[in-house]
């Protein structure tokens, strides 16, 4: 369930500039329905930070995920996934996971090289010895958390319903090829923003965890910040959303 949350979230687009604040923080709430009732299961919160090394300056971009006390006992999640860009153009450099679902740990780092299409991994699972990798992508492609701010940089003021954006990203040192599909405008509640007027788009990607046609959905405020407020989901074992609870 937790890939399926953050697959929602994921798409991008390589074109467009960067208007991101380097200083946010984007808090949710994840629900799951249970015996027909959506239930409030966990908190992802999303956060924007620059830093300076004595060669760069980076836009670090964060997501942590965290089931709520209460049903850490059925399933516990405690994730965190960050991804070290170019503030300009988003391009990622050093992309790190950190995942502990349920008793399943998994450590990644990845680091992209200077040719833009080789990626040099470390994984380790459990209490397994640590892998390292080389693999090749696109030049184009992105990690995860990088894909989720590049989409805030499409311009979907220009987009007619219908249209796509395609982008390859990079995950379990794989690439998935994700559409995301303008649906249109929609006013809808989001959160302590209260009414607003958002871009609906639709998600797909080569993979088995998303099922139904247009039933992965999420919706971005029609302004220039293209804060996600909302997200539904269907997998194959049911529904959910992710929906905004604050925005600093």
């Amino acid at each position: 369930m937790k890939k399926t949350l953050l697959l929602l979230l994921m798409l991008g687009s390589l074109q467009g500039r960067a208007q991101l604040r380097e200083s946010e923080k984007l808090v949710y709430v994840a629900s799951y329905s249970m015996s027909g009732l959506m239930t409030q299961l966990a908190q992802v919160t999303l956060e924007t930070k620059k830093v300076a090394t004595s060669k760069s300056t980076f836009l670090h971009l964060r997501m942590e995920a965290s089931t709520f006390s209460k049903w850490d006992s059925y399933f516990r999640i405690r994730d965190v996934y960050e991804s070290y860009v170019n503030p300009q153009t988003l391009a990622p450099s050093l992309y790190k996971r950190n995942v502990s679902e349920g008793g399943y740990t998994k450590v990644e780092k990845y680091i992209y090289q200077p040719d833009g299409k080789t990626i040099s991994s470390t994984v380790r699972r459990r209490n397994g010895n640590e892998q390292s990798n080389t693999f090749t992508v696109k030049p184009t492609s992105v990690d995860i958390i990088a894909a989720i701010y590049r989409l805030r940089t499409v311009d979907f003021s220009k987009f007619k319903p219908g249209q796509t954006v395609a982008l390859d990203v990079v995950f379990d040192e794989k690439e998935i090829a994700a559409q995301v599909k303008y649906v249109g405008k929609e006013t809808i509640s989001a959160g302590k923003l209260g009414k607003k007027e958002c871009y609906k788009l639709s998600l797909s990607a080569k993979t088995e965890v998303l099922t139904g046609k247009d039933k992965n959905l999420v919706w971005f405020t029609a302004d220039e910040k293209r804060i996600p407020v909302f997200a539904q989901f269907s997998i194959p074992v049911g529904t959910g959303q992710l929906e905004l609870t604050s925005a600093n």
